[in-house]
């Protein structure tokens, strides 16, 4: 059994390596670069890098390539390389899980509407236009500032919480956009020969949607989840640069965000 496993995995690694190498020039790179971010923020604990928590007060504000941080310090004495690879992890963090939430919901809502028709899709589309309307940041930093806000204001905000409402808020600003594609894409799909088919063999609805339109659906859903994933991670940075995200935590936005005011003189440290 283990010698069976071991040719399904060695096939299976042999046939990835063969895709890899059919690819141009820029998807390798590209998926080179994306294997290298994910593996940072996989490893990043166990790397021998410094605590990114723990400031160095005899090398604040060093560059590039001196004794101890290869890539510097920030103003502040932390290490910039361990910021980059730690807070890799909750930068993807976020940016995964508020696509994937808003993904499936969005994704849903739109091909549900799509699928019907009528007055709950008029309703949709009317929402997904006036959410759409408002600029992503602008609707993000909106959502953050309200429900981040402590009822008490000399009692900051806990990490825990903001992380919390940064997932939340872009969830709510993905929702629309991926929606917005589902919808799209299911109203190609539903009136094609095969859709006619099927209800006319009697399938029922749910069937249709789950066997025949939603395999249909996926790869626009994903093609532009994918594409969304680094909007929410530009989005997560902004928000942490305006002051209402992370800024406290380990991320890039927080990191960005600590030495907002160094660039002109520090300018290694803004990475």
């Amino acid at each position: 059994m283990f010698l069976s496993v071991s040719s399904t995995l060695g096939h299976g690694s042999a046939a990835v390596l063969s895709k890899f190498r059919s690819l141009d020039l820029f998807t390798k790179i590209c998926l080179t670069w994306l294997a290298i971010v994910v593996l940072a923020a996989i490893l990043g604990p166990v790397l021998p890098l410094d605590n990114p928590r723990e400031a160095d007060i005899e090398a604040m504000g060093t560059g590039l390539f001196s004794s101890g941080h290869i890539f510097g310090t920030d103003t502040n004495g932390y290490d910039v390389l361990s910021n980059i690879v730690n807070g890799s992890r909750l930068s993807l963090l976020i940016a995964v899980v508020s696509v994937g939430i808003g993904g499936v919901v969005g994704a849903a809502i739109g091909i549900i509407s799509a699928f019907v028709r009528g007055k709950f899709d008029y309703v949709v589309n009317l929402f997904f236009n006036i959410m759409l309307s408002i600029p992503n940041l602008v609707l993000g930093l909106a959502l953050v500032a309200v429900l981040a806000t402590s009822a008490d204001p000399t009692q900051p905000v806990s990490s825990n919480r903001r992380v919390f409402v940064v997932i939340i808020s872009l969830t709510i600003v993905i929702i629309p956009i991926l929606g917005r594609i589902a919808r799209g894409a299911t109203l190609t799909w539903i009136n094609r020969e095969f859709i006619t088919a099927a209800r006319s063999m009697g399938m029922k609805n749910r069937d249709i949607v789950l066997k025949h339109v939603v395999p249909n659906v996926l790869p626009s859903i994903y093609a532009i989840g994918f594409l969304a994933i680094g909007v929410v991670i530009v989005a997560e940075g902004a928000l942490s640069l305006l002051g209402v995200g992370i800024t406290d935590g380990v991320s890039w936005g927080a990191a960005i965000s600590r030495v907002s005011g160094d660039f002109t003189y520090a300018p290694h440290s803004n990475r």
